[in-house]
């Protein structure tokens, strides 16, 4: 049984747009929104690996999130699924809700006192659905920018429909938050590694712009990750690709920076490493004394000759 939450405090105000969206080539699946509203993330995105992803807006049902999950996992198809959540719902017709499956399967409910403009488009493995819009031109062209973009990872293309929403109004009262949620579409008994991506801007005047921007630096220290991957395999030209994307996505990141230069210190690159460690010693000296720290903890394994040109650098 799915257990029936108090609708009433799972009202909330969520006059959005969004997608919901699987890729083909990979499984994963995502959900992408913007709202004049706080922390629209935590309201109407939610998903989990293997399983499906869930948009719950408008006059929001919050419990459809986690209710569709669950019925997903019972074998309902999204339609079901739908068709269950909104058979005891007094509020129906006013809420916005579309939920995809592991199979691509999609289906989406726009109820008929969602306040205008409001509408959804449902495609190949993939659903954009809006509400209280400027316009009844935002979800097509929605649905336009994700079919279009179909040479991107599936982050970067909903990114882009939200983008293209944006293009043409929006949300008629403006914007405030924004939020891209991926999952895996294979399931994992590793459960902390569930969502692969859960990015939120809660408050910020150019909501989606701040969005791309953190997922541009996730791809950054996604780059660092395979970058100390390649040092513990003893692959250090591939390490040092990974290290150099990574700076080059992120060039004012002195953390980045300063990592790379410990890796290099490790593996007896010295020469190589006192240049990164001199350029981060001179913008900000509390690097030079965590690196004091850090044989005690055995994060860098120099020699005292090799630590006392580090810490000697001006």
């Amino acid at each position: 049984m799915i257990p029936k939450y108090n609708q009433s405090n799972s009202k909330v105000f969520a006059h959005t747009y969004s997608i919901v969206a699987r890729d083909s080539r990979t499984g994963e699946m995502g959900v992408g929104v913007q709202s004049h509203w706080f922390s629209v993330g935590s309201v109407v995105s939610w998903g989990e690996a293997g399983v499906g992803v869930v948009a719950t807006q408008s006059l929001v049902n919050k419990s459809f999130g986690l209710r569709g999950l669950e019925l997903l996992k019972q074998g309902k198809s999204p339609q079901e699924a739908i068709a269950i959540l909104l058979s005891d719902d007094e509020g129906r017709d006013v809420r916005q809700v579309a939920i995809l499956d592991a199979q691509g399967r999609v289906a989406t409910h726009t109820g008929s006192k969602c306040i205008k403009q409001a509408g959804h488009i449902v495609g190949e493995s993939f659903s954009v659905q809006a509400n209280m819009m400027l316009s009844d031109k935002v979800w097509p062209v929605m649905a336009e920018a994700f079919e279009k973009n179909n040479n991107m990872l599936l982050p970067e293309r909903i990114i882009k429909s939200l983008e293209a929403a944006e293009s043409v109004g929006g949300d008629i009262r403006g914007k405030q938050s924004a939020a891209l949620l991926v999952v895996a579409g294979e399931p994992t008994e590793e459960k902390w590694e569930d969502p692969i991506i859960d990015l939120r801007v809660e408050d910020h005047k150019e909501p989606l712009k701040e969005l791309n921007r953190i997922l541009t630096v996730y791809r950054a220290y996604e780059h660092m990750n395979k970058g100390d991957l390649a040092i513990e395999k003893g692959d250090m030209d591939n390490a040092l690709e990974e290290y150099d994307a990574a700076q080059k996505m992120f060039p004012e990141n002195l953390e980045m920076t300063y990592w790379v230069a410990v890796s290099l210190a490790n593996q007896k690159k010295i020469k190589d490493a006192l240049v990164l460690f001199e350029n981060v010693f001179k913008k900000d000296e509390n690097w030079r004394l965590l690196t004091e720290r850090l044989p005690d903890s055995e994060l860098l394994n120099v020699s005292e000759e090799e630590m006392k040109k580090i810490l000697s650098l001006k």
